[in-house]
This record gives structure tokens, sequence and C-alpha cells, in this order.
């Protein structure tokens, strides 16, 4: 925890048990799926959009989310987004027919894409640049690693007693928050944007195209990414033309921005990805249960929580490009590893080490590269590129797990086919190595010219 004054670490925890619970959220629904689909007598089909509908909504909707953080109000935004998800998590405990329950996962994710940038920017606000910054978001991004395993292990205990019961974990959480969130969050100065109108048009063109993109991506529907490349293209027209664009596309103009954002993508490619495969290989290789699946995960989130814990004083005394980088690598080797592994590898000798090095590898890269996609940033610009981050990586969870899906099909038998997919999620780790190694500056970016 940095050392600070009590309200500023309160605010510190508040903020980090909200991303706690989206990453939690994340890993809740998956093991639950076929107990859901049993007992309501769901097709896979719809089963899929349980996934797939929270995560379109959550990257789709990113972008917007943190412009209105820096419009309307971080705080502000931050306790209407997750009261709207706690509400939408009750919803779901109680129904009992496929599409509303879908919807409900959608509301959660528009809610999640406001909350994730209104929180990372009120971090980013509340501590000055630099060590006390740099360990604050340590924390963040530990809370969210915890909250990613702490999902696996609840998922496989709650699945077993009710799979209702996913759905209500998160309640009592958002509920502690929203409790405790009036009573340290800062207010902050009244928001300057506002008055600057609002840039409908790039909001249209940004959110119908990150939409398209992920939903072609999940469903391999290539019209749809066709139709989400022209709305991504308008919307680079627009910006150039508004006076008060969505994202100011000067923002892009320090290197070390525009370099974090493509890192983050190829970091979310392979490690994303990378679990994607993993867990179907401990399942149909290996014959895990979803428990022991969850479990057997758990070293790799202890190194992230331990190594991210420790990233803020490494950036500090090695710089952002360092840390960054050799984590980027570090996590690829813990990838490569896999390929020891067979139909009937060992645990403790084959899974567990390349387990526990890809989550060192995890726990350096992925602090450094939010860190780095901040720097030098003026404070009314933070929600802008939160939001752009994690958009990044929720886009490369997307191409990540698309990509190798696909490939997994193309080795001729199941053993061959994790291997191909294990050695292009490695692809994807040594792209990010060589994105962080050139792009990121050593320490600070350059501060960006406001428009």
């Amino acid at each position: 925890m940095p050392r600070t004054d009590g309200r500023e670490q309160a605010a510190l925890v508040v903020l980090c048990a909200a991303v706690f619970l989206d990453s939690m959220d994340l890993s809740l629904m998956g093991v639950a799926l076929p107990a859901i689909g049993r007992d309501l007598s769901l097709p896979e089909s719809l089963l899929q959009w349980l996934m797939s509908g929270y995560a379109v909504a959550y990257g789709g909707f990113l972008l917007l989310g943190g412009r209105i953080a820096d419009l309307f109000g971080r705080r502000r935004v931050f306790l209407l987004s997750l009261a709207v998800f706690a509400a939408a998590s009750l919803a779901g405990g109680l129904l009992s027919a496929g599409w509303p329950l879908v919807a409900t996962r959608v509301i959660k994710g528009v809610a999640a894409a406001l909350t994730a940038p209104a929180a990372l920017s009120l971090i980013t606000t509340t501590f000055a640049e630099g060590p006390r910054r740099n360990r604050a978001l340590g924390v963040y991004s530990l809370a969210g690693a915890t909250g990613y395993t702490a999902g696996l292990i609840a998922s496989g205990l709650l699945t077993g007693i009710s799979w209702r019961l996913v759905f209500f974990l998160p309640v009592p959480v958002a509920l502690l928050v929203l409790a405790a969130a009036p009573l340290v969050l800062p207010r902050g100065p009244r928001p300057s944007g506002a008055r600057e109108g609002f840039d409908a048009g790039g909001a249209v063109a940004v959110t119908g195209g990150v939409l398209l993109l992920v939903f072609a991506l999940t469903e391999r529907d290539w019209p749809a990414g066709a139709v989400a490349v022209v709305l991504l293209g308008a919307f680079v027209v627009i910006e150039r033309r508004r006076p008060a664009p969505l994202v100011p596309l000067e923002v892009f103009r320090s290197g070390t921005v525009a370099a974090a954002n493509l890192a983050a993508l190829a970091w979310a490619c392979a490690t994303i990805g990378w679990q994607f495969v993993a867990v179907l290989y401990l399942q149909g290789e290996l014959g895990y249960t979803a428990l022991t699946t969850g479990l057997g995960i758990v070293p790799m989130g202890l190194a992230i929580v331990i190594t991210a814990n420790l990233a803020g004083g490494l950036i500090s005394r090695w710089g952002l490009r360092g840390v960054a980088a050799a984590g980027m690598l570090v996590q690829g080797a813990g990838i490569l590893l896999f390929l020891r592994a067979g139909a009937g590898a060992d645990y403790l000798t084959v899974l567990l080490p390349a387990l526990v090095v890809h989550g060192v590898g995890n726990g350096l890269s992925f602090p450094s590269l939010n860190i780095a996609a901040v720097s030098g940033l003026p404070d009314e610009r933070q929600g802008l590129a939160s939001g752009l981050v994690t958009s990044s990586v929720q886009i490369g969870a997307g191409i990540g797990v698309a990509v190798l899906a696909a490939v997994m099909t193309s080795g001729g038998s199941a053993p061959a086919g994790y291997r191909i997919a294990f050695l292009t999620a490695g692809g994807f780790s040594l792209l990010g190595v060589l994105i962080a190694a050139y792009g990121l500056r050593s320490r600070r970016s350059a501060p960006v010219p406001t428009a």
C-alpha cells in the first residue's frame, strides 16, 4: 500500500475493491455455464452470450465510459455505474429465462465499462505521477489479478451449490463499496469539459465499431468485421474535424501512450488467449474438474499478486521500458513452457513451473503498461487514457481467443492443436516485448499538449 494519508489509502481500497469485483465477475461465469444450461434447458448458442454479451458491452463502451467520466465527474459516474452493476447482478440471480439473463450480463458489461475508467482515473488524479502513483497502480493491478483468481475458485465452489450464487456473489461486494465510496472518494473540481459539447458522432462510430469488432471476433462474422473497420475509419475522420472530440488524437503524439496501448493489446492476446486454451487443455486432456482447474491455477494467481506488489518499486528503479519488456518476455517463457505438456502431463514438474513463470511475467508487465498508458497526460485526459488502455486489453482478449481457437483446429490432433495454440500465444508475448522495448520511454512520458 502506498504511504499516504488515511483518506487516500481508504480511497485506494475502495477503488481496488471495484476492479476486484469486475475481474471476479469475468471469471465467475465460465464454470457455471453448463449448470445454467441444464437447469434452464438453454442451447449452447445462447449460453455463449452469457460470456460474450458481457465482453462485447465492456469492450465496446470503454472509450465512451472514459470520456463520460471526464465530462460528468469521475466520482459520480463511478457510484452510478456501480449501483447499476449491483442491480443487474441481483436481477440475474432471480431470473429463469435465457435472453433476460443475457440482458443482465450486457447491462453489467456497460456498467463495468463506466466503472473501470472512472476508478483508474480517480487513482491517477489522486496520486501524483511518480513513485506514489506507480505503487498505487501496482496495488490496483494486483486487485484485478486477485479478483480473477478468486472468481475461478469461487465459481467452482458456488456452482456445486447453485449457479444462482454466481450471480448473487457480486451484490454484497458492490453494496459495501457503494456504502464506503461517498465517504472517502474525492469530489474533485467541477468538470469543465461538459460545457464543450458531446461528440455524439464520434461516440456512435467508435462504440459501434468496437462492438461489431468484438462481435465479429467472437462469432467469426467477417461482414460484421468489415462494417466495424468502416465505422472505426469514420471515427478517425470525425475526430480530426471535431473541435471537442471524444478522443483527441493528439494523445497519441506521445509515443509512450501509443506503444503502451499496442503492447497492452498484444499482452491480452497472449495471456487471455492462453488462459482460454489452458482451461480447455486441463479439462479436456487431463480430465480436471472445474474446481480442480481453478485450484490448479491458484499458484499463477499468487505469483501475479506477489510480483504486482513489487512492480511499482521496480518501475521506479529500472523504468517502464525495462520492466514492461522483461515482464512480457518472462510471460512468454511461461506460455512456451506449456509446449512440454502432453496428454499425461505431471502437474508438479510440468504445469506448476510454467504457471508460476507466466504469473511472474504477468505481474510485471500489466502494471507497467497501465502506468505507461496514462503517463505524461493532464488530469482532464486521465479518464480517456484509462478507457483506451482497458479497451485495448478487451479487444486484445477477443483477438487472442478468436485466433487461438482457430489455430487449435489446425493441428490434426488435440495435443498438436494445443501446442500450436501455445506457440501462437507465446508469439503474441514476444511481439509485446518488441513494442515495449522500442516504444516505451525508460522513465516518464513527455506531457502531451491539450486540445
